[in-house]
This record gives structure tokens, sequence and C-alpha cells, in this order.
């Protein structure tokens, strides 16, 4: 039994979200996997580094899976890649140790959320938007405070009651390329809907306003998180 993972790039607007559901609801999971057992005419389970909500995209999910096929691991990608859809397409696929496991060998996940200051019809699909020019200086400045470890309930929702909502941040900024806004959170793990709250806790905050929720497990607004479509996971390193 072999130990294969893979790299996945995928556009999630049409799916909803990484995670398979019952009731034919389509998910990348579950499109992945269909492709999959079909070629290799097993059964195959996928296991996700990030399970993305709805509308979420991804540039370097990894997952990986266990299979009796011996067929060589560039003939399986391009062959499934050959029944995937435009939106998904699996990047790299290798043969792993018996021990990996794409989610709890992760010791890194970086997210991007790609924000445009006026609305486009182009690059909507791949953007959030906030009306007027956004002052990177000062987002930065409460970017840092997410810096450590720190409890995050505060800006996650759907977690079960004594669940660890404990995450060390390790890195969090904002920049500027031309027309695009673009922030980048590093952290050894991530809750439900955490990078869309805190984009929005962000675009509304003052100093010290976040790193007064963080401690006091309180905000001041009524947060509504960001619009999925700027948010990629970006890429996870073991």
């Amino acid at each position: 039994m072999r130990n294969v993972a893979m790299t996945i790039e995928y556009d999630g607007t049409d799916f909803a979200g990484w995670q398979k559901q019952p009731g034919g609801v389509s998910t990348v999971q579950g499109v992945l996997e269909a492709a999959l057992g079909r070629i290799v005419q097993e059964p195959v389970f996928l296991t996700a580094a990030g399970r993305t909500d709805r509308g979420v995209h991804a540039k370097g999910q990894v997952a990986n899976f266990r299979t009796r096929s011996g067929m060589n691991l560039g003939r399986l990608a391009y062959a499934v890649n050959s029944l995937l859809p435009f939106a998904i397409c699996v990047t790299d696929m290798r043969e792993v140790p018996h021990a990996y496991h794409a989610r709890y060998s992760a010791l890194v996940r970086e997210y991007r959320y790609f924000l445009l200051e006026k609305p486009s019809a182009v690059q909507g699909r791949y953007t959030g938007y906030h009306k007027g020019s956004l002052d990177i200086e000062k987002l930065n400045l409460c970017a840092r405070e997410l810096v450590g470890k720190h409890d995050f309930a505060v800006y996650s929702k759907g977690n079960s009651p004594g669940a660890n909502t404990l995450c060390t941040v390790y890195g969090a900024s904002w920049s500027r390329h031309e027309e695009t806004v673009v922030f980048r959170i590093s952290a050894n793990r991530f809750l439900r809907t955490m990078v869309r709250f805190l984009v929005s806790a962000l675009l509304e905050a003052s100093p010290g306003e976040l790193k007064d929720a963080l401690s006091t497990g309180r905000v001041m607004k009524n947060l509504v998180p960001a619009n999925p479509s700027g948010l990629f996971l970006w890429k996870v390193l073991y």
C-alpha cells in the first residue's frame, strides 16, 4: 500500500468547499476522489491539509491518499487531470512515507487574501472588495497584533464546546501590488472562517483593538466574514 501526496490548485467558486458532503453536493474532495477512484479502480479517501469553505480557492492545497495501485505517479497525475474539470488541477504527485498525514504532518499553512479598492467584473471572481483607499501602514500596525500564540475563538465560528482554539501565527502583513492589496498570514493551524473574520476585523480596526479582542474574547463590532472570493490557501510547509 503506497501513501501518495499531491498538490492541488482549484477555483472554489462553484464548489461547496473542500470537504465531501452527502446528497450529491459538488465539493473539491468529492470530485477528486471520484476521478482518482476511476483510474486506480479502488475507493480513494483523501486527507487534506486544510478544509477550505465554500467559494474559497487554493494555490497549494495538499492532500494524501493510500492506494494499492503501482501506476507511475506521473501517468496517474496526467490521467486524473484529464478527468477533472478545468477548475481543479493536480500540479504535483509524489510518494511519501507511510506515517505522512497531510493534515497532522503540516507545520505551517499560509493563506492570502486579495482585495480591490474598486469593483471589477473581470477580477472579482478572485478578489474581495473594499470601497476607498486603504492605509497599508495602519493595517500592518494592526496585523502585528495577531503574531504569537492566541485564542482565536472570537474570530471564528462553528467551534464545538471544549475545542482547541489556540493558534500560533508566525506572520501577518499587508502589501500593495498595483491595483491589488494582499493580506498574508501564516500559522500552525487555522480555525473555521478565521482568516475571513480577521480580514474584516483588520479593515475596520484601530491599533490595539485586535490585541484587546484576543485577550478578552470580546469584539466591539458585529463582524461579517470577508467575501470568500478573495481567499486562497496559498501553501503548506512540512
